[in-house]
């Protein structure tokens, strides 16, 4: 019989699996009686999850939300899932994902055994995502360098910059920064005695020297904006419309690209964020529905100039 923090631990692994066990059924799959079980139950109860029991023919136990999160367990192939899932998130070009998902990213993997950090990385690169726009960067290159940010400690790493030969780089990371599809790592050069952006996708080998550094100024309103004027990319653009079509619709023809929500029948609401305006009209032309911009001016001026091009060429036409 295993010993009880074993079967303590195989009991919340049952329960977060199924809303509702029944008492001599989860009793059964941990091989002890339903009285072991009560007193297991108690000890989960103690150690802060919310394990609801119910009397009766139909009685059993269930896990309810609790007012935090209680620690997850696991299999090897539920962590693996869930790394490869937030490791394609971060990627995934959803507003005000990619910095959460790193995080929980950063937290997964950094506990993993090293034979499943190689699982992640191998299901990573031979799987293509649809809504990938980039190159794909390793889980643990990005955990690596999101943990050294945040511990504010210093970075080594081999890095090919374009057309030049890879060199090691020994820098004070800042921030890391989702772009055009691509990751960046802002950070102070010890070398070359300067700011700079680093693709992550040349970067290789990241690893923490255990030096602590003190925070400098970035001469920039922030990462993004640094990242912005170092690559010549442009601002990014977000655009808000309802549509008049049905959500499925919508969500066929931009969903990949955009944020589709219901907003009444046959309507909805579609937020895009591109680098030009051009884009978010060639796409919701492509819709074939009317719409209505709620937003921002820049963009109805836009739609009002293609519009009165396109009546102009119809204009022309014999």
């Amino acid at each position: 019989m295993a010993n009880t923090s074993s079967r303590a631990l195989r009991l919340l692994s049952l329960l977060q699996t199924h809303r509702h066990w029944p008492g001599p059924e989860l009793a059964g799959r941990l091989e002890v009686s339903e009285r072991t079980l009560r007193r297991d139950v108690d000890r989960l109860r103690e150690l802060g999850y919310p394990v609801l029991a119910t009397r009766g023919t139909d009685g059993g136990y269930q896990l309810a939300p609790g007012a935090v999160l209680p620690p997850l367990v696991l299999d090897d192939e539920e962590a693996v899932a869930l790394a490869v899932g937030m490791g394609d998130a971060a990627q995934s070009g959803v507003a005000g994902i990619e910095d959460a998902a790193v995080r929980a990213l950063t937290k997964v993997v950094r506990v993993l055994p090293p034979r499943l950090r190689a699982r992640v990385d191998a299901v990573r690169a031979m799987t293509v995502s649809p809504t990938a726009t980039g190159p794909i960067v390793a889980a643990g290159v990005l955990t690596v360098v999101a943990q050294a940010c945040r511990d504010e400690e210093r970075l080594r790493f081999g890095y090919a910059a374009r057309g030049a030969a890879p060199a090691e780089r020994e820098v004070e990371p800042h921030r890391l920064v989702p772009q055009g599809g691509r990751w960046y790592l802002v950070a102070y050069d010890l070398t070359r005695h300067g700011w700079r952006s680093f693709r992550l996708d040349r970067l290789t080998e990241p690893r923490p020297t255990g030096a602590r550094f003190r925070p400098r100024p970035l001469p920039a309103a922030d990462a993004a904006a640094f990242v912005r004027t170092s690559t010549g990319a442009p601002a990014a653009h977000t655009v808000r419309v309802i549509v008049h079509a049905p959500e499925a619709r919508v969500r066929q023809v931009i969903g990949q690209w955009g944020t589709v929500e219901p907003a009444g029948e046959d309507r909805c609401h579609v937020t895009m964020t591109a680098a030009s305006w051009d884009w978010p009209a060639q796409a919701l032309g492509n819709v074939g529905a009317e719409f209505e911009v709620l937003g921002p001016p820049e963009f109805t001026a836009h739609v009002r100039e293609w519009g009165a091009r396109f009546v102009r060429a119809g204009g022309a036409m014999p």
